[in-house]
């Protein structure tokens, strides 16, 4: 690849290789402050579909280490959103040094919350919002489980805003913590927030979880208190490796799932999770 950048995000490194240049310096700018790795764990390619899309109507396969070879081309105008699909495609696919979970998580005083949801149940916009409010960003798209310990491992990747979370999030950071805003995209309008230098500064610090919750953005608000059971069931389905991992992987899952406490909670807008999250952290993991 002609353009490249290699880059730390908490315990993995990634080489992130492009036939164009307007990815790789969306990527750089996008990732100012990060570390680059003494080793690339992954490797991350943004090919042209066939030779001539170079050129003409550009559009960008990704390829790397594992690939997905019926993954639709995204155009050159979506080439930061290529490249951050290609790292989650990595690890996904790769990783295998922890349990991972498709979760957020945040710390405060030593231990974390894990925020885990399917795709639109807000936990992303939830988690950008804790992280401007006291808590350190840990990680929006992977919570990296310790197989051994149970901690969880901070993967401080940037935070994909969609639609309305783009303007909500940029009435609370300063604008050069934004990628650009990327429009008509497979989710929509897509914009990328950097978190805050403190997340970057500690993201080797893992942080033992201390309490887990499941959010769901559009209802009225509640609280409800979930068995161990269904715990571990919605965990297994957010899981990218508990299967390929074997023993490892289901007594890291079991560990967690004895050891936190566990709340669904339903809201209707950011105010009220922020003040739900904050009552929940005091009397649960305080």
């Amino acid at each position: 690849m002609r353009h490249n950048l290699a880059l730390q995000v908490g315990d993995v490194g990634f080489r992130v290789g492009s036939a164009w240049r307007a990815p790789i310096a969306a990527l750089r700018a996008l990732y100012a402050g990060y570390p680059e790795p003494a080793i690339a764990e992954f490797t991350v390619r943004l090919e042209p579909e066939r030779p001539l899309r170079r050129w003409v109507r550009p559009s960008i396969a990704i390829a790397g280490d594992y690939t997905l070879p019926e993954a639709a081309p995204l155009a050159l105008a979506h080439g930061l959103l290529a490249a951050e699909m290609g790292m989650n495609l990595q690890m996904a696919l790769g990783h295998r040094r922890h349990l991972l979970l498709h979760a957020a998580a945040l710390e405060r005083d030593g231990k974390a919350l894990l925020l885990s949801g399917v795709s639109g149940a807000g936990k992303s916009t939830l988690a950008a919002l804790l992280g401007e409010r006291g808590w350190r960003f840990m990680g929006d798209e992977f919570a990296l489980i310790d197989l051994t310990d149970g901690r969880a491992h901070a993967f401080p990747r940037a935070v994909s805003l969609k639609n309305e979370s783009v303007a909500v999030m940029a009435r609370e950071a300063k604008p050069d913590r934004f990628g650009p805003e990327l429009r008509n995209t497979p989710k929509g309008t897509i914009r990328h927030l950097r978190p805050r230098g403190d997340a970057i500064a500690r993201m080797r610090e893992p942080a033992p979880p201390a309490l887990l919750l499941f959010p769901r953005f559009g209802e009225t608000e509640a609280v409800r208190l979930l068995g161990s059971a269904e715990v571990f069931v919605r965990l297994t389905q957010a899981s990218t490796n508990y299967v390929a991992l074997g023993e490892p992987g289901f007594a890291a899952l079991s560990r967690l799932v004895r050891g936190v406490p566990a709340r669904a909670i339903d809201y209707s807008d950011t105010k009220s999770a922020i003040a739900l999250v904050e009552r929940l952290w005091r009397e649960l993991a305080a």
